[in-house]
């Protein structure tokens, strides 16, 4: 799966303000940035990032997916001390 598709299916399906993936073969890591992420606990906020990408995980495109989610004002503070690739 591309890096693109990944970026697109988070998007629309979440409504994410930011989403930034990287890969290594069919490991991925996502950063995503939304107020779908607001009052809801950390395993919640990963449930919900992987709901999307859950076929092409079930398939084997998807081997591993690392992780972080944070609203618009945690991005915000976040970006400040550790600014995105």
């Amino acid at each position: 799966m591309q890096i693109e598709q990944i970026k697109q299916l988070l998007s629309d399906q979440l409504q994410l303000t930011e989403v930034y993936v990287t890969a290594e073969g069919s490991h991925y890591a996502v950063t995503a940035v939304g107020s779908c992420f607001a009052d809801v606990s950390r395993v919640k906020q990963q449930q919900l990032v992987y709901a999307p990408l859950m076929n092409a995980i079930a398939d084997g495109t998807i081997h591993a997916v690392s992780i972080k989610a944070f609203t618009p004002e945690q991005w915000r503070r976040e970006k400040l001390l550790n600014p995105p690739m």
